[in-house]
């Protein structure tokens, strides 16, 4: 249906920033919501970020809030999430998610996902 794919992460020294891709292909995606989420090894998928595709409605999680911005570029299909600052904490598998709904900070509410980014961050 809604396919996701996420680009851009990497291996980068604690206090750098990356910008992560998540190009979605299918369907234009107007009605729809845009989540990251993160999963870093040997703990749960945690929120990270979300946006509806209008632009009307930002969510951040607090470990976040205030070095990491989701934005969307429409003419392109694509959401980022510029990551500021980044900490060793911050080191997990990014992933992209879509759903007809609001900016979500639940995973079940987005039916669509990407198959993620690896993020490393050393100190």
């Amino acid at each position: 249906q809604v396919q996701l794919v996420e680009s851009g992460g990497g291996l980068v020294q604690a206090g750098a920033s990356l910008r992560l891709s998540c190009a979605a292909s299918g369907r234009t995606f107007s009605a729809y919501a845009m989540g990251w989420f993160r999963q870093a090894p040997g703990k749960e998928r945690e929120f990270v970020a979300a946006m509806t595709w209008s632009g009307n409605s930002r969510n951040y999680a607090d470990s976040v809030k205030g070095r990491f911005t989701i934005s969307r570029d429409t003419a392109k299909n694509t959401v980022y999430l510029r990551m500021n600052s980044l900490k060793p904490e911050d080191t997990a598998v990014y992933y992209c998610a879509a759903g007809a709904g609001a900016a979500s900070q639940r995973g079940t509410q987005y039916p669509h996902w990407g198959q993620g980014t690896q993020v490393t961050v050393s100190s």
